[in-house]
């Protein structure tokens, strides 16, 4: 039982700095009239004195409920501030330097100098600073609650093997255990390690190679100095184009490689060329500093130890050491690789039971706007769940497992992209180890090239890079040209860009980018099944080039399948 006295007390006792506006009101309230009820000379009392019991549990109800939520919400702002102070304390510890002499207490710059820092070029080792940091799912696993949601997958996978084998047994009247869709999309496996092999000895060996001697040629023994950097940098670029672009290419199309085996080889290929792209870009402009100031008696050449690590390092960013971990967690590994391999059975399910028997119906279906719109919206949820399997399987297992082999301590390979109100901050936190490459080797460059005049144009070419890469990997893969990537890319992508910026808040915004995830999803799903089936039912003996650049699905209709156990 309260007495006044104490209802008074316990009002004044509010804290009033904290912002919960409903709970502020109520007890605000409450102690208006607690006050005034005081004033009015006490309690609530019967007639013949006794209190109210029904009244004063109901009271303490009220009060506990209110108490439970003040002290849920104290605890969820006090969460939310410290994550954010220390978020904000290591970003700000990885790039502490020291500081500049204040521009009130320096001396006016001339013109020379206004122009020297107009062309600055930031040193070696000022981009991208690496700090130890866990990845966000990690952390987020911790949590009961989002546990429940990785649980949940679980139980939807369980559901379509059970599906599968349910309907398999219905079929076929005996359990079904094959994985044929594996086996094909894997096939060829043996060549697909060879070609990996030669890949990654020749980006071990050759740029660091020429790298060396480009070296020995600035120390100022060598005449022409700059004639040698053409030089170099000539037959550089020439084998980042032939022996690292064309020469994979050629044997994945000569051998006809499933799409999973092209996939391995061919973004292997582009996380090559990018990886020696930025292991040239991070050293030559030190030695150019150091062949013009000559401030130590040799430059500084990363070991091949360094490079070797830097190759298998879940980071396309060189640096010469990053922050490592003391120990490796190999149970951390298994289970992530375990998590990848799961990944992969999963898909399988998806395809076999949501695209496959959808597609080869559809496939017989002469190509127009209603058959169109109904794959779509049916390819949405085979989308979605591809899109999420794509980003915990790769961004998240694979890297993390690679990251915690090699001690790589800087596991931020993925901001929370799931809570972007808008589609430019998605682009930078989906994927940060591919945007960070593109930022400081695509953006910045061009900036720096162009004296930071364009930036939208420099934003528009990270655009047009990201979406022929893109379009290149499917192209290769599929066996196929059909841009549909790349028209979402360079059209919907700019716009949204554009749209759905950094300025657009709230949760609205965040169902708007979810929702446009999602169709886009559906159309991707969509339109590369309709094509992949219509290749293969309605096949061109000699196509000439235009039937090559056009669409097989637009106008292929079969009343008959063939090879139909054949994907």
């Amino acid at each position: 039982m309260e007495s006044g006295e104490d209802s008074v007390l316990r009002c004044r006792a509010v804290p009033q700095t904290l912002a919960f506006p409903d709970l502020d009101s109520s007890l605000t309230k409450e102690c208006n009239q607690g006050e005034h009820q005081q004033a009015n000379g006490g309690n609530h009392v019967t007639s013949n004195g006794t209190i109210e019991v029904e009244q004063v549990i109901s009271k303490k109800l009220q009060l506990k409920r209110k108490a439970e939520f003040l002290k849920s919400d104290l605890m969820h702002q006090f969460d939310s501030q410290v994550n954010d102070f220390m978020h904000s304390l290591i970003e700000e510890a990885a790039i502490l330097e020291p500081a500049p002499v204040p521009a009130a207490f320096s001396p006016p710059l001339s013109d020379k100098e206004r122009s020297k820092l107009s062309h600055f070029r930031p040193p070696h080792g000022q981009g991208k600073q690496f700090v130890s940091r866990r990845s966000l799912l990690d952390e987020l696993f911790e949590v009961n609650h989002i546990r429940t949601i990785y649980h949940m997958f679980i139980a939807l996978l369980i559901i379509f093997i059970l599906s599968t084998l349910v309907v398999d047994f219905i079929d076929e009247g005996r359990l079904v255990l094959h994985f044929d869709l594996l086996v094909y999309a894997f096939g060829q496996f043996p060549l697909v390690v060879c070609t990996w092999m030669c890949m990654f000895l020749s980006v071990l060996l050759v740029p660091y190679s020429l790298f060396y001697l480009w070296v020995q040629t600035q120390s100022g023994s060598y005449p022409n100095p700059g004639l040698y950097s053409w030089l170099f940098g000539s037959v550089f670029l020439l084998y980042q184009a032939v022996g690292v672009g064309f020469l994979p290419t050629y044997v994945v199309v000569t051998n006809s490689f499933p799409p999973a085996s092209c996939f391995v080889v061919i973004l292997e290929q582009v996380r090559l060329m990018m990886k020696a792209h930025s292991f040239v870009r991070e050293n030559v402009p030190r030695v150019l500093t150091w062949a013009k100031e000559k401030t130590s008696p040799s430059p500084v050449v990363p070991q091949v130890s360094q490079y070797l690590y830097f190759l298998f390092a879940p980071t396309l960013v060189y640096r010469d050491t990053y922050p490592r971990n003391p120990v490796i967690r190999w149970g951390y590994v298994a289970t992530k690789l375990l998590q990848v391999l799961g990944c992969m059975f999963y898909a399988y399910y998806v395809f076999v039971r949501l695209c496959i028997p959808q597609f080869r119906s559809i496939s017989l279906q002469l190509f127009d706007l209603r058959a169109m719109v109904l794959c779509v919206f049916n390819s949405i949820l085979p989308g979605a769940l591809i899109l999420f399997l794509v980003f915990f399987a790769f961004l998240h297992c694979w890297l993390n497992a690679f990251g915690e082999m090699l001690r790589f301590a800087d596991r931020m390979f993925y901001k929370d992209w799931w809570n972007s109100t808008s589609f430019a901050n998605y682009y930078r936190t989906w994927n940060v180890v591919v945007h960070d490459w593109l930022y400081y080797y695509v953006y910045w460059d061009f900036l720096w090239i162009s004296q930071k005049r364009f930036r939208t144009v420099a934003m528009l070419f990270v655009f047009t890079v990201s979406a022929v890469v893109h379009e290149y990997i499917l192209a290769v893969c599929f066996g196929f040209f059909y841009p549909v990537l790349f028209c979402l890319f360079m059209c919907f992508g700019i716009m949204f860009n554009f749209i759905l910026h950094d300025q657009r808040k709230g949760p609205i915004w965040n169902v708007i980018m979810w929702t446009s995830l999602f169709l886009g999803q559906g159309v991707i799903i969509c339109l590369y099944s309709q094509e992949w089936y219509a290749q293969r039912y309605c096949p061109l003996k000699e196509p000439s080039f235009l039937e090559l650049l056009k669409p097989r699905s637009w106008s292929c209709q079969r009343g008959l399948i063939e090879d139909s156990d054949r994907l």
